[in-house]
């Protein structure tokens, strides 16, 4: 075992001696030491439940032969960091979090791990390390929040929280409705009940074959969710027995089956940034292109909010990933899992409980999977849209560039109302480098639907959009205005013309007048000077490329 380099030789006497004064008794000393990442936190909806989730893992661990250790890891909601300094730490914690698991593990000598996640970046972050590592692994996922309900209607975070900024600006919503939504629309535990980032990622985790089958859709609070637990904890210890490690499981067929659900679903165009990133730390050659060739050839089954009306709930009882999986199974190529079944044996023994929730090929929502990449002069290494949740209307455009330089400016003139029918709002200089960090823009994108401009107006930006987002969105403008992209230079009343289903994304100028104005374009002061995040801005790469670290 791995963690006989700390626990075996007269040597080691020192070592036991501190282990024995943890509570590990003489016996268990000859059982494997598993690691229990845990992101437990008081300040996530998602994670506030993982408290009873951690004993059903230890109770698991210890069932089956292991001794279990935790550790924290820290998280951030993206929910309550979006629209103020906060966000610019959301993506750079993701590289936290992988680094403080390598870190624990080795230090340690840990023989496996089970990692407890749920939100955005903190599942990407623990399968980074998963991939990093590669010693046996297993991922639990805490599950989505329940739908609330106001006035015998469901509710959500983004369509009956965020949204409604548009509305009571517009004085549609009135106070004590506002107050009444904000209190109902998160009821309780768990991930944001739609198809967002961390939903999709908890899909994507089981679906590369990394938690146990059910985890991906399993509800928070719930029993089942206790029993995957458990029987995480248990399967962890038959892993470190079998040493199936991630590198067996997560292969480039299980990250190609991962996209190709990902686009079935509709996902986050987040997970364009998180799944090549994952590749990376696990030995595989991802590019961003490949997402696009299985979108053109995946077919989208579900319609969940953000774009449509159904929520998570309804998929896990429609039948979960496994579902999803049964959908596509002439498609999926043949990968382990950490149930020790491959994935296509899971996705033929499925059964589909919900027709239109996870709709037959036949009769897909669309023809084509959530994620498009478009090129083109404005984004030359490309840019990202969640073509699903993009109106037939809206799928080309063309319109006069209104250009800001952050996010607060862009949202400053949404909410006094000085965008108009037929513009595209530019947001630059919030790109991994140039944020620093990337941030995730929800509130514009929301304010936009609250005012009644989603017909109307687009939105670029070389940062990144939610997985709540919905409606004319391009993201991951690639290079970013901050490395000298085309971006950089676009000025107001520039025309610019969306292409969707022929993948462009154009500055509509003569190249001689881009040329010129590339020439004379001078890297503005980065916005942030010291700590982390001045670090990380000197280290981070591409969006094109996962946004991952540059290495030596």
């Amino acid at each position: 075992m791995r963690s006989d380099k700390i626990k075996k030789g007269v040597e080691r006497i020192p070592h036991r001696a501190l282990l024995h004064a943890t509570g590990v008794t003489s016996a268990a000393m000859k059982n494997p030491f598993v690691g229990v990442a845990t992101s437990f936190t008081d300040l996530i909806p998602g994670h506030i439940g993982m408290r009873d989730l951690e004993r059903y893992i230890e109770k698991g661990v210890h069932s089956g032969g292991g001794q279990a250790f935790f550790f924290g890891v820290p998280g951030i909601c993206d929910g309550i960091a979006m629209g103020h300094q906060g966000m610019h730490y959301s993506l750079p914690s993701r590289e936290l979090i992988a680094d403080m698991i390598e870190s624990v593990a080795l230090a340690h000598s840990l023989d496996g791990l089970v990692l407890l996640t749920n939100c955005d970046k903190i599942t990407p972050g623990m399968l980074m390390a998963a991939g990093r590592l590669n010693i046996p692994s297993i991922v639990v996922t805490a599950g989505p929040m329940m739908t609330g309900n106001y006035r015998l209607k469901r509710r959500s975070f983004v369509r009956d929280a965020y949204e409604t900024i548009g509305k009571v600006r517009n004085r549609e919503v009135g106070r004590k409705e506002q107050e009444c939504l904000e209190m109902e629309s998160c009821p309780g535990p768990g991930s944001c009940q739609g198809l967002y980032t961390a939903n999709t990622m908890a899909c994507v985790t089981e679906t590369l074959g990394m938690s146990l089958t059910g985890c991906g859709t399993g509800l928070a609070v719930s029993a089942k969710k206790r029993r995957i637990a458990f029987d995480s904890g248990i399967r962890i210890v038959e892993m470190i027995e079998e040493n199936l490690c991630p590198r067996d499981i997560m292969t480039p067929n299980a990250f190609e089956n991962a996209i190709r659900v990902d686009m079935a679903l509709g996902g986050s165009t987040n997970t364009a940034l998180h799944i090549p990133a994952i590749a990376h730390d696990a030995g595989c050659d991802l590019p961003l292109e490949l997402f696009d060739t299985l979108s053109r050839k995946t077919p989208h089954l579900t319609n969940l909010e953000p774009a449509g009306d159904h929520f998570m709930e309804d998929v896990e009882y429609a039948g979960g990933v496994p579902a999803v999986l049964h959908r596509l199974a002439g498609k999926l190529k043949p990968a382990r899992t950490v149930n020790g079944r491959n994935i296509v044996q899971i996705a033929k023994a499925a059964v589909v409980e919900g027709e239109d929730v996870i709709r037959p090929v036949k009769k897909a929502y669309h023809p084509e999977g959530g994620i498009a990449v478009l090129k083109g002069n404005l984004a030359p290494d490309g840019a990202v849209v969640k073509q699903t949740a993009v109106s037939d209307k809206m799928k080309q455009f063309t319109g006069k560039a209104r250009v800001f330089d952050s996010e607060e400016a862009a949202m400053s003139a949404l909410l006094k109302k000085k965008i108009r029918g037929g513009e595209v709002v530019v947001i630059r200089y919030e790109g991994p480098k140039g944020g620093p960090g990337m941030r995730e823009m929800l509130a514009p994108t929301a304010t936009v639907i609250g005012l009644g401009l989603a017909e109307k107006v687009a939105l670029i930006t070389d940062g990144r959009f939610s997985g709540g987002t919905r409606g004319p969105c391009i993201g991951h403008v690639s290079p970013e205005a901050m490395e000298g992209g085309p971006i950089a230079v676009v000025q107001d009343g520039d025309p610019i013309t969306i292409d969707i289903p022929h993948r462009k994304l154009t500055l509509d100028l003569a190249p001689e007048e881009i040329a010129q104005r590339m020439a004379s374009w001078k890297p503005p002061a980065p916005k942030i000077k010291t700590g982390w995040l001045a670090r990380y801005a000197k280290n981070v790469t591409s969006a094109s490329s996962g946004a991952v670290m540059k290495e030596g």
